[in-house]
């Protein structure tokens, strides 16, 4: 009660800059009121709340460093003229009409074949912004469609983390989970893609001319080049080969800064601000589309926009907020309260439709109070994995639900780890393109719509182990 009341006193005051510290204390207060009650009235031990928020906080520590490295790469892509390259040949390529509903299409592709719906986001999500942003559309519907495809392909991919972990968590053969999901994710994708693609048809396009000065505003202030395509080429045999996340974007990133020497020379002497020495400019200017902000004048007033990177200290936000939710997370974890609220959706767990909507309802809170997609995804499959066995519900509907109620609601929750990270990414705040995810929003709902008609809900005999449809 803290935690939200507070969070809506922050949000309704500062508006958009409550992410620029305000959320943060906020989460910092609830953390002490958790403490303070686990203390005092319940005499936990205080080592025991520590450990708990030094374990939130390590569980993430890789997270925080992609993140630190996503900064740099989507500086360096801007910078280097990749991103203005697949800008360029999007805006002539894509037509209007069906621009939202390829978006959607493009990043699921993408977000299957990648397994990350961070990496989607941060690369081709960015570039595609810049292509609605020129064709005319609002930032929510763009991001939107960014986030419904990137997320209904992590959901569905193989490679993906959380697919990998649900199916670890509630013991449930990975292919065996990713088939059953399509269930629930196929629905969830088709009535947002006729969504996106009827707003579409509906929206009315910029002016030739407009999008004319745009493409060739771009052409006169950055080298567009095909032979900038190389790095996304590189980084997609990377991510095809399995190579680590974090050094999968390093290496793109690294390519990106060498490719910005060479390509965008003027843009580098440019954003250093140094007037003499050829060479220092250069250097500075490259180092800076790794870590700062930089702006570029293009003469035009979107794209100037547009263009403008934060690098890695525009991430120092989204880290700071991540940091606190985890301490809240790590509170409320070690003080044994997550487990008494958990335990208030078992009493409602009678039937198929009962269970599936307290386990979403319990993932859905557990993404509010963690603020962290794995923890909530490790918990909730925790909780429910005995409740589902013994009532005989094959495991793969557990995990089925779990990521139906975790996953896809994550980039939804302004300061859970994925919301921050989206909105810093993209450069939209949470609550701009939370009502046109489609996908993220209809797949909870879809979830308990399928329970509730019982379509493909087994249950195990349990004097035969045969298969029964319930």
């Amino acid at each position: 009660m803290v935690l939200i009341t507070l969070l809506f006193l922050s949000i309704r005051i500062f508006g958009g800059d409550a992410l620029e510290g305000s959320s943060q204390i906020v989460l910092l207060t609830a953390t002490g009121v958790c403490t303070f009650i686990a203390l005092v009235f319940y005499k936990v031990p205080w080592k025991r709340i520590e450990i708990a928020i030094v374990n939130n906080i390590t569980g993430v520590a890789t997270s925080l460093i992609i993140l630190l490295i996503i900064g740099a790469l989507s500086g360096t892509w801007m910078i280097s003229g990749i991103i203005p390259t697949l800008i360029y040949y999007g805006v002539k390529i894509i037509h209007p009409d069906y621009f939202l509903v390829s978006t959607c299409i493009i990043c699921s592709v993408i977000s299957v074949m990648t397994g990350s719906s961070w990496t989607t986001i941060a690369t081709i999500g960015i570039a595609l912004l810049g292509v609605g942003q020129a064709q005319g559309f609002s930032p929510g519907w763009v991001a939107g469609a960014i986030v419904s495809g990137a997320y209904f392909g992590d959901k569905v991919s193989p490679l993906s983390e959380t697919t990998i972990l649900a199916s670890s968590v509630t013991d449930t053969p990975l292919f065996v989970r990713i088939r059953y999901l399509l269930i629930t994710t196929v629905p969830s994708m088709v009535i947002a893609l006729i969504i996106f693609f009827i707003a579409g048809l509906f929206h009315a396009s910029q002016p030739t001319e407009q999008i004319a000065n745009f493409t060739v505003a771009l052409e006169n202030k950055f080298n567009i080049s095909g032979w900038l395509m190389i790095v996304p080429v590189i980084t997609g045999i990377m991510i095809a080969k399995k190579f680590p996340s974090i050094i999968t974007l390093f290496l793109s990133t690294t390519l990106a800064g060498i490719m910005a020497i060479f390509f965008q020379p003027g843009i580098l002497h440019e954003i250093s601000g140094l007037e003499n020495s050829h060479f220092q400019s250069i250097f500075k200017g490259f180092i800076m589309s790794f870590y700062g902000s930089t702006s570029v004048e293009t003469g035009n007033e979107l794209l100037n926009g547009l263009v403008e990177t934060n690098g890695m200290s525009g991430m120092l936000n989204a880290i700071w907020l991540i940091i606190c939710a985890m301490c809240f997370g790590g509170a409320m974890t070690g003080s044994a309260m997550l487990g008494t609220i958990a335990s208030v959706f078992l009493q409602f767990m009678k039937k198929t439709v009962s269970m599936v909507t307290s386990t979403v309802a319990s993932g859905l809170l557990l993404n509010l109070t963690t603020a962290d997609q794995y923890i909530s995804i490790i918990l909730t499959g925790s909780m429910f994995r005995d409740v589902y066995l013994s009532k005989g519900y094959e495991s793969r509907l557990l995990s089925r639900t779990v990521e139906d109620g975790v996953t896809v609601t994550s980039p939804l929750i302004l300061w859970n780890t994925c919301g921050m990270t989206q909105a810093t990414i993209l450069g939209v705040s949470t609550f701009t393109y939370l009502p046109y995810c489609f996908f993220n929003l209809l797949s909870p709902l879809m979830s308990i719509i399928i329970a509730m008609f019982g379509y493909k809900i087994y249950k195990t005999d349990e004097k035969d182990q045969d298969i029964v449809i319930r």
